[in-house]
């Protein structure tokens, strides 16, 4: 008996702008909307809109296309969303921010210091045994520079979610 399977569903990353209008409960019925479908979200940065009366929330999530077209979908449909769009990544330019605290003493200093200057971190507080590091990039960037922090004993870390505009003359 020959049982043919399906075509595995291609999994990727999404990125999606949505405008809201600024009230309570809002990005409670967001978040609700992508956890029934399934989805989690890897990252959510909520920022003033154009406007004093909206708010930008751009949601980085990871899932499967079909199920990404119904959640934009039922988000649109929500009382408090203006618009709803998911982004292709060649057409946004998309930025993240982390701090880095590392445990470092003098004599390992200078090596950190030039993982930082090759990755065009910058060092925004030092004391005896601790450093914190301030990086910004795509998240591939940062993930390198915190790969080879490691070593030095990483005491913190703490991410921005993804931020991104669109490129050119295109609305987010």
């Amino acid at each position: 008996m020959i049982t043919e399977t399906a075509p595995a569903a291609s999994v990727r990353t999404h990125n999606l702008s949505i405008y809201v209008a600024n009230r309570p409960g809002a990005l409670a019925r967001i978040a609700q909307t992508f956890s029934r479908r399934g989805f989690n979200i890897e990252s959510l940065v909520v920022s003033p809109g154009k406007t004093a009366e909206l708010s930008r929330m751009t949601i980085t999530v990871k899932g499967e296309e079909a199920g990404l077209e119904q959640v934009i979908q039922q988000c649109s449909k929500l009382v408090d969303v203006v618009a709803c769009r998911e982004h292709d990544d060649a057409e946004v330019v998309s930025r993240e921010l982390a701090l880095v605290k590392i445990r470092v003493e003098a004599p390992r200093r200078a090596e950190v210091l030039q993982i930082a200057e090759y990755f065009r971190a910058k060092t925004v507080d030092m004391a005896e045994q601790a450093m914190v590091l301030e990086i910004t990039g795509t998240p591939d960037k940062i993930d390198a520079m915190i790969a080879l922090l490691r070593k030095f004993g990483i005491e913190e870390l703490i991410r921005t979610g993804k931020v991104i505009v669109a490129r050119g003359d295109r609305e987010t």
